[in-house]
């Protein structure tokens, strides 16, 4: 057996097409596609110095590593790292030696601290221990039925709000961009991050190959954007919130409860047949909505962090 670690190459299909392969075996609660691995190795902000690895067993993909600076974090420093090997493949060495890699990567940026989700399964726990790696804060996969199962009808869109599909934003999606860049200042986390600007907002985001425009809502006032819910969607009928939010001067009123249903309702009406989303586990704001749609934790994560050095 021949096991080496190497850098994608985002114009090979090969590769993007196996990065994502790996990750919809191991991960399945998070959409990855050839093309969007491809536009993230691509475009991912230059201060991040992202390095997406593969590792390859016999010349198979068999193994993937997302190994970046924390670039939108107050606190430099702070690199984050994704280690998932195809589960029929565990425990022959390629996670070992993607993490060596991309640890060594990480300290030549002067890297102090490594940040990693952990499945919350014994073997992915014992491995991130052995590694020197100590377990933090935890988040929940959730999954919802949208062929089997039902949704909430939809409630009353309340006097002086207007439901919106962010394609109606496209000549000018600067009010999301300042939405979301509000909203991201009470994500829950273990670094304090900042927006990085409407530009680098509009590669990463707005022009995300996953983003699915007529499904991601916003409710808005007098014309603005005040909450939203925002979708990404496949070709394979799956279907993930990427953020859920509301302005802190319009809390209180269910305004991204309304949000999130009215693009579930868009999304079986388009065929989707599996949502997915994530909350931190002390998120129960967000918790109780999404239980109320209909979603079922389906995994849960640990995140761990090591000191560098």
């Amino acid at each position: 057996m021949t096991l080496i670690v190497r850098e994608v190459r985002p114009g090979v299909p090969a590769d993007t097409e196996g990065f994502a392969r790996v990750r919809r075996l191991a991960l399945p609660y998070i959409l990855f596609t050839s093309e969007s691995v491809r536009h993230n190795t691509l475009h991912t902000h230059p201060d991040a110095r992202y390095r997406p690895l593969v590792a390859e067993e016999d010349g198979e993909i068999v193994g993937t590593a997302q190994v970046l600076l924390a670039y939108d974090s107050t606190e430099p420093g702070q690199g984050l790292l994704n280690i998932y090997v195809r589960p029929d493949r565990t425990g022959r060495g390629a996670g070992t030696l993607l993490l060596r890699t991309a640890e060594e990567y990480l300290a030549s940026l002067d890297a102090t601290k490594v940040f990693s989700w952990i499945l919350d399964e014994p073997a992915n726990r014992a491995f991130a221990e052995r590694h020197g790696y100590r377990a933090g804060r935890s988040a929940h996969f959730l999954r919802l039925d949208l062929a089997g199962g039902s949704l909430p009808p939809l409630p009353p869109t309340p006097p002086g709000v207007e439901l919106r599909a962010a394609a109606e934003f496209a000549d000018d999606p600067r009010p999301l961009f300042e939405l979301d860049a509000e909203t991201l200042q009470d994500e829950p986390g273990d670094l304090d991050l900042e927006s990085r600007g409407y530009d680098d907002w509009l590669t990463s985001t707005w022009k995300h190959p996953l983003l699915n425009r007529e499904l991601t809502m916003a409710a808005c006032v007098d014309g603005r954007p005040v909450a939203f819910t925002v979708a990404y969607t496949d070709a394979d009928g799956r279907y993930s919130t990427a953020m859920t939010g509301t302005a802190r001067a319009h809390r209180g009123r269910g305004l991204a409860k309304l949000a999130k249903v009215h693009s579930l309702h868009r999304a079986r009406a388009a065929g989707v047949t599996d949502a997915f989303t994530g909350n931190d586990a002390g998120n129960d704001p967000m918790i109780a909505i999404n239980k109320w749609l209909g979603y079922e934790i389906c995994a849960t994560e640990v995140r761990h962090v090591r000191e560098l050095g």
